[in-house]
């Protein structure tokens, strides 16, 4: 039996989503443009969503893309079609939107199972200039998004649930019982960003993450503070840093799944020497792993990132990363992405910083950025620069 979620819900999802996770949580004004991006399966929430920008005063710029038409381009398109970027349509509308409002809603999870990751990566490529343009729009403090997740039938049964138990974890995540679910993400993140202002006024140099098959250093460098709240996921539970990419040391075992590129990865396992991925290595998935570390800067960390159990509702594995990188459950989880580093984690200006002053502090830049998590039972501990030392993070939550 079909199970999609009540008016009511859908009214509220959308409300967060437009009058809370864009704008930092200040939520859209009138005369912006959002562009929603929703697929055919999600028509529902794409209804929700306008509504709710145009009541809001705005304006809203509607991507409506067909299911399950992805993997037939993959096996037809040569070289040159796979490397095709149109660049005037994608300079236009990045100059054209405020914000964005990307909606994750899989009617085939393994779409492109087989197809060869060369050919995935080299579409990923081509829209390196695309996905540069939105983030020096975002630095200088003129664009913002936010991601979400409309559950199918699909995803559900990937995950051995029912499409009801599955929107059951998407509406308690997202606080959707509430009357007024918005005014509760902004009563939580004020708690959350108690955490983060512990954690920058530590001034850490360096943390160890400990935990069965892990020992693993990061370095978090100069200038930087931690992130978390911005409301660009929902939902979002995280603290996390975009490190000094050159102090990674150590190995880490990833706990769970990666859902990537229409294929899956399971047992992840990485090794770094000099901030680099020497090793990499999976029980499934591992030309794929392979393939993606081997695209220009993704053997290099851009995020480190710590959920405390005591905040996120999601206690069950999802199948996409959007809700696995927040689960809480018994241990929380950690988190690195491999890939781009996000900007916003320096203390100062972005807009004000060339790109060689980003390289001289270690933020790294790829066109990737692929978030792999770890639910085991771990201990962060932390070295300050006053040469002292002290557990933050400990059996699943902070300890600070």
């Amino acid at each position: 039996m079909s199970y999609e979620p009540s008016k009511e819900i859908l009214e509220k999802y959308a409300d967060v989503m437009i009058n809370f996770a864009l704008n930092g949580g200040e939520g859209v004004k009138p005369g912006e443009v959002v562009q929603l991006r929703v697929s055919e399966v999600a028509k529902p929430f794409l209804v929700a969503l306008r509504r709710a920008v145009v009541k809001a005063g705005a304006h809203p710029l509607i991507f409506f893309t067909p299911d399950d038409i992805e993997r037939e381009f993959f096996e037809l398109a040569n070289e040159e079609q796979l490397s095709f970027f149109p660049e005037k349509y994608m300079k236009g509308l990045v100059d054209q939107i405020d914000h964005t409002v990307a909606i994750l809603s899989e009617t085939n999870k393994k779409e492109l199972e087989g197809i060869p990751s060369k050919k995935i990566m080299a579409r990923q490529k081509a829209l390196k200039p695309y996905m540069e343009w939105r983030r020096e729009k975002e630095s200088a403090g003129e664009y913002t998004w936010t991601l979400a997740m409309w559950g199918t039938q699909q995803m559900a049964d990937e995950v051995g649930m029912t499409l009801e138990e599955y929107w059951e974890q998407i509406i308690e995540a997202c606080y959707l019982k509430e009357d007024k679910p918005a005014e509760k993400w902004k009563s939580l993140y004020e708690e959350l960003y108690s955490y983060k202002d512990k954690l920058d006024a530590l001034e850490i140099e360096k943390v160890q993450v400990e935990a069965e098959d892990t020992d693993l250093w990061v370095q978090l460098g100069a200038k930087r503070k931690w992130l978390g709240g911005s409301g660009r996921n929902i939902p979002s539970f995280e603290l996390f840093v975009s490190p000094d990419w050159r102090g990674t040391e150590g190995h880490i075992q990833f706990t769970e799944p990666l859902y990537r590129y229409g294929a899956i990865i399971e047992g992840a396992y990485l090794e770094f020497k000099d901030g680099v991925v020497v090793k990499a290595t999976a029980t499934k998935g591992e030309d794929l792993l392979k393939e993606m570390i081997a695209v220009e800067n993704a053997d290099k960390v851009g995020e480190f990132s710590l959920t405390d159990r005591r905040f996120s509702k999601i206690t069950k594995f999802m199948g996409e990363t959007l809700y696995d990188e927040n689960v809480g459950g018994e241990f929380g989880n950690t988190h690195i992405a491999v890939g781009a580093a996000y900007r916003d984690s320096y203390t100062g200006d972005p807009s004000s910083v060339s790109e060689e002053e980003w390289a001289e502090m270690g933020y790294n830049n790829s066109v990737v950025h692929t978030d792999i998590v770890a639910t085991s039972n771990r201990k962060v501990t932390a070295f300050l620069k006053d040469g002292s030392s002290l557990v933050i993070y400990e059996n699943g939550q902070f300890t600070i």
